[in-house]
């Protein structure tokens, strides 16, 4: 094999999946209107290390990479990033999902790279850095002076339209007022959505909201609301 392949396939086994449909309208809201701000034309010169953090299927991963994918940011997974030579990395942004789990000198390597010129680091994690357990005096402080921005679980708008792209993604078209009857029931994540549509989709029958009904009462850890969420 050559041993002048291109940086990105130099890099290959560390990325994370490479990112899946970061092309699709991400739905501006309350929950999430201020990390889009944040990230509209980041880095600038508020720095450039940031945090983007929230909970499980607040659509943070996605944001990211709309942003790795408007800057030409590398993308690595906190795990495997120790799997590559930070100093290939120098002067590139890169994008660390799911950051909490990069052990320290990793961590310690892609903050101190980001300062080059032409880089800079965007952390993903559920919780803020100045939560992270590290062991290096030095990473923690660090982290604790890094910018972070939050996201919130997804509102009303948000989850309508995560909804309808996963039925479009199958060529379902729900009759009217499905989707809303879905919000008010499922948990306000991603993962709850891409779920019951997959779950709607295996009936093979009209989704309906009769259907949504049976499906959820069969679902019921998909509920955000226990048994006042089912009712009609």
């Amino acid at each position: 094999m050559s041993a002048h392949r291109p940086l990105r396939d130099q890099l290959r086994l560390p990325l994370i999946t490479d990112v899946v449909g970061a092309a699709a309208v991400f739905v501006r809201s309350a929950s999430n209107a201020a990390a889009m701000d944040a990230l509209s034309a980041w880095p600038d010169a508020a720095g450039r290390v940031m945090a983007l953090c929230g909970p499980a299927g607040c659509g943070k991963s996605h944001l990211a990479a709309l942003w790795a994918e408007r800057v030409g940011a590398i993308p690595l997974n906190g795990s495997e990033a120790a799997l590559t030579d930070p100093l290939e990395l120098e002067g590139r942004p890169v994008l660390l999902d799911i950051a909490q789990d990069a052990d320290d000198e990793t961590l310690f390597h892609l903050i101190n790279l980001a300062q080059h010129d032409g880089g800079a680091l965007l952390m993903v994690s559920r919780p803020s850095p100045r939560h992270w357990t590290v062991k290096v005096p030095d990473l923690r402080s660090r982290l604790d002076a890094v910018r972070v921005v939050a996201m919130e679980a997804p509102d009303d708008a948000v989850m309508s339209a995560i909804l309808a792209a996963r039925f479009a993604e199958r060529s379902i078209t729900p009759a009217d007022g499905v989707i809303d009857y879905l919000v008010l029931r499922i948990d306000r994540s991603a993962d709850a959505a891409a779920a019951i549509v997959a779950r709607l989709d295996h009936e093979h029958r009209p989704v309906t909201r009769a259907l949504a009904r049976q499906v959820l009462d069969a679902s019921a850890e998909l509920f955000d609301g226990g048994d006042e969420g089912l009712q009609p």
